[in-house]
């Protein structure tokens, strides 16, 4: 009798929960199993540790009974260290970006590269023009100088408005 260790769907629709059972391999998914020893809830969050329980002495038991685990049942073992973690298998080169897509990777990169570029060199920029005196600075502040010392000389409008008053004469009070 050839075993898996697999999952069996149970909950409600559109809202699985599974347990993890020991099975004969030709019974169905949700059919009769040998033992249950664990269950799986993917709705909880992936730091939650109920979202998988196992037992891990009838884990260990099973798989020296000789009981293969599923793909899905691997990983949860795995993250365990009761077995070897699986490798990945590598993307086939049939799924692999074209010569069109690939291209335009390349000219992305190169733009990309360019711009760091142009920004290194007016950031340079930006720092030796930061670090060199201004020339134009000094002048505008002698400028300021020259006019804060000179004496403050009246406009004729000031002049003109101050002999209006004296030539207006003071009216009597009633």
């Amino acid at each position: 009798m050839a075993l898996k260790i697999r999952l069996a769907r149970g909950g409600a629709k559109k809202r699985p929960f599974y347990r993890i059972v020991v099975a004969e391999a030709t019974s169905p998914r949700d059919g009769r199993f040998v033992e249950r020893i664990g269950s799986y809830n993917p709705f909880l969050e992936h730091s939650n540790k109920d979202r998988i329980l196992v037992d891990a002495e009838r884990a260990k038991y099973w798989l020296s009974v000789g009981a293969q685990p599923t793909d899905r049942v691997v990983g949860f073992l795995a993250n365990m260290g009761l077995v070897a973690k699986p490798e990945r298998s590598v993307t086939p080169l049939k799924s692999a970006p074209k010569k069109k897509a690939q291209e335009r990777v390349k000219a992305a990169e190169s733009a990309a590269e360019r711009a760091a570029q142009d920004s290194a060199k007016a950031a340079e920029a930006a720092a030796a023009a930061a670090a060199a005196p201004a020339p134009v600075v000094e002048e505008v502040v002698a400028v300021v100088e020259e006019t804060v010392a000179a004496p403050v000389v009246e406009t004729p409008v000031e002049a003109v408005a101050e002999e209006a008053a004296a030539e207006t004469p003071a009216e009597p009070a009633a």
